[in-house]
C-alpha cells in the first residue's frame, strides 16, 4: 500500500470513528422537532437550551462526582491489589500458577449478569446497598481481571537481570518489585489505569442494581433523558457531551503513556 492510499485510509477510519461524536454534538444543538425529523436535518438553526438546560441541572453534577469518586477509587484499588498479583504470576513458577491465572481471566469471561444476584444479596445482607464502598468493590471485581492479565506481559517482558542484579545489591524481592520492575513498567500502567478507569466509568448495570437511587453515576443519569412517552434526544445529547469532555480531556493528557503502554514490547 502506498504511503497516500494509507493516509487516505486512515482517515477514513478516523471519520467513520468520529461521526458519532459529530451526530452527537449536532444533536445537542437541536430542537425537539428538528431531532426528531424523520428526514436527519442536516442544515438547521442552532440553540443553546439544551446545554443550558443541562448545566443548570444540579444533577448532573451529582452524576459525575460519583461516577469520578467509584472510577477512581476502583481503579487504585484494583492496580494496588493487581500490579503484585501480576508481577507473581509472571515472575514465579509454581504449581497451579497457570490455573491461577486462568481462573483470574475467567473473571472476565463471566457475564455480569451472572454475577448480579450473588452481588445483590450479599450487599442487602451487608448494607452497601446504595453506597459508593458497595459499588466501588463492584468495579475491582470487574477491573482485575484486566489490570492482572495486562500487566502480567508487561512483567514478561522485563529481562531477568534487572532483578539479578538489585539481589546482588541487597534488595529483596518486594525493593527490586518497587523501586526496579514498577518504575520501568510505569508506561504500562498508565495503560492499564487508563482502560480500568473507562470501563468503570462506562459502567451500567452494575450501578443501576447496586448503586441505588443514592449512587447514580453517569450512565443511569443519561438514562434519566429516557421517558416513558418520549426521549429528550436534545437534552439527552448535550448531557452526553458535557459529561464526555472530561474523560476526553483525560485520555488526551495522557495519551502518549496510553501509546507507549499498548505499544510495550512491541519494538524489540
Amino acid at each position: 500500500m502506498t504511503p497516500l492510499a494509507r493516509r487516505l485510509a486512515l482517515s477514513a477510519f478516523a471519520l467513520w470513528c468520529m461521526f458519532p461524536i459529530y451526530w452527537l454534538a449536532m444533536m445537542s444543538l437541536k430542537t425537539q422537532v428538528d431531532a426528531m425529523a424523520r428526514r436527519p436535518k442536516f442544515l438547521f438553526a442552532p440553540i443553546l437550551d439544551n446545554y443550558l438546560t443541562v448545566l443548570s441541572d444540579p444533577a448532573i453534577w451529582t452524576y459525575f462526582a460519583n461516577s469520578a469518586i467509584v472510577a477512581l477509587a476502583s481503579t487504585a484499588l484494583a492496580l494496588l491489589i493487581g500490579l503484585p498479583a501480576a508481577y507473581v504470576l509472571a515472575r514465579y513458577r509454581f504449581r497451579a500458577n497457570a490455573d491461577y491465572g486462568f481462573w483470574i481471566l475467567t473473571t472476565r469471561m463471566t457475564p455480569p449478569v451472572a454475577v448480579l444476584i450473588p452481588f445483590f444479596v450479599m450487599y442487602v445482607k451487608t448494607g452497601l446497598i446504595g453506597t459508593h464502598a458497595g459499588l466501588i468493590v463492584a468495579h475491582v471485581a470487574i477491573n482485575l481481571s484486566i489490570v492482572v492479565w495486562l500487566m502480567k506481559g508487561f512483567f514478561e517482558d522485563l529481562p531477568g537481570e534487572l532483578e539479578e542484579a538489585a539481589a546482588i545489591d541487597g534488595a529483596t524481592y518486594f525493593q527490586a518489585f518497587a523501586h526496579i520492575c514498577l518504575p520501568v513498567v510505569l508506561p504500562g500502567i498508565a495503560a492499564v489505569a487508563i482502560l480500568a478507569f473507562l470501563f468503570s466509568w462506562n459502567e451500567f448495570l452494575f450501578a443501576l442494581v447496586l448503586g441505588g437511587n443514592d449512587v447514580r453515576t453517569v450512565p443511569l443519569g443519561l438514562y434519566a433523558f429516557v421517558g416513558y412517552q418520549q426521549v429528550r434526544w436534545g437534552e439527552l445529547s448535550a448531557a452526553s457531551i458535557v459529561l464526555l469532555v472530561p474523560v476526553l480531556l483525560f485520555v488526551l493528557i495522557f495519551q502518549k503513556q496510553l501509546i507507549r503502554g499498548l505499544t510495550m514490547g512491541a519494538v524489540k
